[in-house]
């Protein structure tokens, strides 16, 4: 119950191709998103944009490099806001 609870207050970045990407305030080093997918969990790393831990599809994964690649500045300030606990704006999704 407290996890959900908790999930619940972790700020949805962007949502696209049912793939959630979602950052925790006060996450540890380094900088790094985290991504859901069909049931499977990845974190993945900023810069440079690689994947920390978890796995996802090949296809997905490739998306999500994709999509960080375009954001690569956004998820920095997104970071940033998590870890001094302010709101952080959504992110575009990939088309």
């Amino acid at each position: 119950m407290l996890i959900l609870s908790l999930r619940m207050a972790i700020p949805e970045l962007c949502r696209f191709h049912g793939i959630i990407i979602r950052m925790y305030s006060e996450d540890h080093p380094p900088p790094h998103f985290h991504v859901e997918y069909s049931g499977r969990e990845a974190q993945v790393r900023i810069e440079p944009i690689e994947i920390m831990e978890g796995r996802l599809p090949t296809r997905i994964r490739r998306m999500v490099v994709q999509w960080a690649s375009i954001h690569q500045a956004e998820l920095h300030e997104a970071w940033n806001q998590t870890q001094r606990f302010e709101p952080t704006n959504r992110i575009a999704p990939l088309e």
